[in-house]
């Protein structure tokens, strides 16, 4: 591909789009052309995230291309890291793994991290990104150093908790992207990658596609903890993170209402069938305690989340009130571990961090 004369503007999202159109089909993929399956095309900051449409049985054979042209679009007028995702699967993919076994070309490799740790829900609006966010600040208080890895593609809340909407992950001079830093916590969005307004209209496919590459693009370092933030329910993006990544197990965030409930049982069951181990479950927004008096209310009943643990032979993590502090320090950009380190919201996240750390013990 031929990048345009001089280099003093940065090549526009427009112009890649027609540089692509010039390229010539794949004989090797039945005649694809990269200029008729752009599903998404975004160019921020000097970053270019960019992502194809193939057909069944078309992504193996992509991927020389892939992988050429992430390269070549780096080395642009202005553009200082490019992301180029697939969204094909191939024909008849494998049977998920067992958990620790990592089969030649479909595990994901992460030298360095050690527990890998999905964070899930069967709902969304149960709090599943403040859990998470408020748990890398309790495991970090206790010396572990710590990543998160936000995959609610539709739903990137992870820089708005840690207050770095604006932050834009730098390249490695491996060509990967190097995790944001903020508040001591490595993070790693899909939300730096686009325009904070933007709608993500991709297919599920296409969803699994970018989890699977910000798993494979990104250098973490040495890491204790990676916490994987991940959208809600049990589709498409759950089983890639369950066939593709070195999970150690998963949590499920569940308020204590019938409703929340029956999701995350839901939830729960799905990691069972794929062999990843379910680590506990946390009950959020378990009770409302008035700041004034004490006197608690259980606005969405109480203790659901605990008993539904303990039917599925699993440990309870924990509970979390409904607090309005959790919410005006989440607004904010500054978790309530980090704004106020000795408060009761404070302490239990830190019970939760050292439950969960029990659970992954040998």
């Amino acid at each position: 591909m031929s990048t345009p004369e001089g280099g003093a503007t940065p090549i526009t999202a427009d112009e890649i789009r027609r540089l692509l159109g010039a390229l010539p089909p794949l004989p090797e993929a039945g005649d694809w052309r990269a200029g008729d399956h752009i599903a998404g095309l975004s160019v921020t900051a000097g970053k270019v995230l960019l992502a194809f449409e193939a057909g069944a049985g078309q992504a193996e054979s992509l991927e020389p291309f892939r992988a050429a042209l992430e390269t070549e679009l780096a080395a642009l007028p202005g553009i200082s890291a490019a992301q180029v995702i697939l969204t094909g699967e191939k024909a008849a993919p494998p049977p998920p793994p067992r958990i620790g076994q990592h089969p030649t070309g479909g595990k994901i490799e992460l030298p360095g991290v050690g527990l890998v740790v999905a964070i899930a829900s069967g709902k969304g609006g149960v709090g599943k990104s403040t859990t998470t966010a408020n748990l890398a600040m309790a495991l970090a208080a206790k010396g572990l150093s710590v990543g998160v890895l936000d995959a609610d593609i539709y739903g990137p809340s992870i820089p708005t908790l840690f207050g770095c909407t604006d932050a834009k992950p730098l390249a490695s001079a491996e060509g990967k992207l190097l995790p944001v830093m903020a508040h001591g916590i490595k993070l790693i969005s899909i939300g730096f990658l686009l325009p904070q307004d933007a709608a993500v209209i991709w297919r599920g496919p296409m969803v699994a596609g970018a989890i699977e590459q910000l798993f494979r693009d990104v250098d973490w370092g040495a890491l204790d903890v990676l916490l994987v933030d991940l959208p809600p329910g049990t589709g498409d993006a759950q089983l890639t993170m369950c066939q593709k990544a070195p999970l150690s197990g998963a949590v499920i965030v569940s308020t204590p209402q019938d409703l929340a409930l029956i999701d995350a049982k839901r939830a729960l069951m799905m990691f069972r069938k794929v062999e990843v181990p379910v680590l506990g479950v946390v009950e959020n927004m378990s009770y409302y305690e008035c700041p004034q008096c004490g006197h608690r209310e259980h606005i969405f009943a109480h203790g659901g989340a605990e008993a539904a643990a303990k039917e599925m032979e699993t440990a309870f993590l924990g509970a979390v009130p409904l607090t309005l502090a959790i919410r005006e320090s989440s607004d904010a950009g500054v978790p309530i571990v980090a704004a106020q380190p000795k408060s009761p919201q404070a302490a239990a996240y830190a019970a939760i961090a050292a439950a969960l750390l029990e659970q992954t013990k040998a």
